[in-house]
């Protein structure tokens, strides 16, 4: 119901003063709120076909993806038109149905809880910075064959959608190459071979490629002794990264 999602559009721009993005070049109906200042998101407005939410009726239905407590989602998911999260974490995000089942009085508070869960209050690392072994697999090859600079990803840490992906280089490169967005996490995905174990992936989209990389010089300087697996960028480090592509 476009009604439901634009009485909702315009909820978060009046309260929260954020205006959607269409960060999907494959799906460019889908629309993102973010946090302003730390780009977080809080909600994603979809179209689904009902088939694949497992709900009645034919065609696609208007959707929105919500943060929400572990505990409160389940309580929620037992009542009608509210589901486990489409593509997201099952547990801490909800799937709630435009289409009228639930009423718009019953939605905003939903909408408010994941703006709070989703402010950055918490301890979560929303900058990432984890290691790549050219030798075990081609990124710049995997993105000249997308069609939406997105690549698939070994997932062992808790990222969520949203958080920004810096991706470091082993040798002989030595460096940080690509900054991404998680667009898709907890994907299940059970595969093994001699260099790699996995049961789940993400997706990301490469936001910015960096020519030439960041040196691990420069991650030294800012505490980054050693990238061995996912860990947190520090802020400062970010912050040169900025300062160096923007004299680029």
């Amino acid at each position: 119901m476009a009604h439901m999602k634009s009485r909702l559009l315009s909820y978060a721009k009046r309260k929260y003063g954020t205006a959607p993005d269409r960060p999907f070049v494959t799906a460019p109906a889908f629309q993102v709120l973010r946090h302003e200042r730390s780009g977080k998101w809080y909600a994603l407005f979809m179209d689904v076909p009902r088939s694949r939410l497992g709900v009645p009726g034919e065609g696609s239905v208007d959707v929105v993806n919500l943060k929400c407590d572990s505990l409160l989602s389940g309580v929620l998911r037992d009542g009608v038109g509210i589901l486990p999260g489409y593509h997201m974490n099952r547990q801490s995000w909800i799937t709630v149905l435009l289409d009228g089942t639930v009423a718009y009085k019953d939605i905003t508070p939903l909408i408010d809880l994941s703006y709070q869960l989703t402010s950055g209050g918490g301890k979560h690392i929303t900058d990432w910075l984890i290691p790549a072994n050219p030798a075990y697999f081609d990124i710049a090859q995997a993105l000249r064959e997308s069609e939406d600079s997105t690549i698939f990803w070994k997932q062992s840490s808790s990222v969520h959608v949203g958080d920004a992906v810096y991706i470091y280089m082993a040798a002989p490169v030595s460096g940080i190459v690509y900054r991404c967005e998680a667009l898709e996490v907890d994907i299940p995905r059970e595969y093994a071979d001699e260099n790699v174990r996995m049961r789940r992936m993400m997706r990301l989209r490469v936001l910015q490629i960096y020519d030439p990389p960041i040196p691990r010089d420069v991650l030294i300087h800012h505490g980054v002794n050693a990238v061995r697996g996912p860990r947190g960028m520090p802020e400062d480090l970010i912050q040169e990264i900025r300062e160096i592509t923007k004299s680029v």
